[in-house]
């Protein structure tokens, strides 16, 4: 089973312009998700798929490998799948550009469940962690996802999901990491779609995944793993770092 990992990287970004290019410690946040991925040893190849020459140039210059793509796709998922027709690969790891802490353990437990899926049932598996805190809870940039009894996704949103009526001491609130783990074959398919309803409403693309009738394996990670969609997140990523290192 060949399994690679492709990057998305758009340079533009609504609440965070440029988001990619700025330092993270001493390395762009681009240049740091890559290495992170291609240390973890999992990978047959990564490769960072991107519209920005900026975005290619830095990844290329530091030994890297990236590729460009068009300038007119949706979501991350769509401009991997434009990459991955082109290569051979059984199972395509979509790790997001802005996620430089995703670790060995968990982008691991995520090709295993296609190692154990010996029927092929399992299409697309992607990361959740919990989630405690009024904050963070409520904070939309935390994308929620519930599951049912087998940890399939029932829904994602940035609104608080499931709504507790009785009490405020409800655990089971779970974050969407932003990870996914496609066999070639759907992530192709999922690329030839048309953008769901919801999809465009929460602006969550693997909700479109659920709107065609697909099922989504959840793999919980209880790992240190947040994405950088804000300057907050930013400083507080400047800060993990250096209390990593000490």
């Amino acid at each position: 089973m060949k399994v690679v990992s492709i990057i998305p990287a758009r340079y533009e970004s609504l609440r965070f312009p440029a988001k990619l290019m700025h330092l993270l410690g001493e390395k762009t946040v681009i240049l740091s998700t890559y290495e992170n991925v291609v240390a973890t040893g999992l990978f047959d190849e990564v490769l960072v798929a991107t519209d920005s020459e900026i975005i290619y140039k830095e990844v290329f210059d530091n030994g890297g490998k990236a590729v460009m793509t068009k300038t007119t796709h949706k979501c991350g998922s769509d401009r991997i799948a434009e990459v991955a027709e082109g290569i051979d690969a059984d199972i395509v790891i979509n790790v997001q550009g802005d996620e430089p802490f995703v670790d060995k353990d968990s982008l691991k437990n995520l090709i295993e469940i296609f190692k154990n899926d010996t029927n092929q049932e399992i299409a697309l598996a992607s990361l959740m962690t919990g989630l405690s805190g009024n904050k963070e809870i409520k904070n939309p940039s935390n994308v929620k996802v519930i599951v049912d009894l087998k940890n399939f996704a029932l829904y994602f949103s940035r609104s608080v999901i499931p709504y507790n009526r009785d009490s405020d001491s409800f655990n089971n609130y779970y974050k969407h990491i932003g990870v996914y783990a496609y066999r070639k074959s759907a992530l192709l398919e999922f690329s030839q779609q048309e953008i769901t309803p919801l999809e465009a409403a929460e602006k969550i693309e693997c909700i479109r995944f659920l709107e065609y009738g697909k099922k989504l394996k959840m793999v919980y990670t209880d790992k240190i793993n947040f994405g950088i969609d804000t300057p907050e997140d930013l400083q507080r990523a400047q800060e993990f770092i250096k209390t990593r290192g000490s």
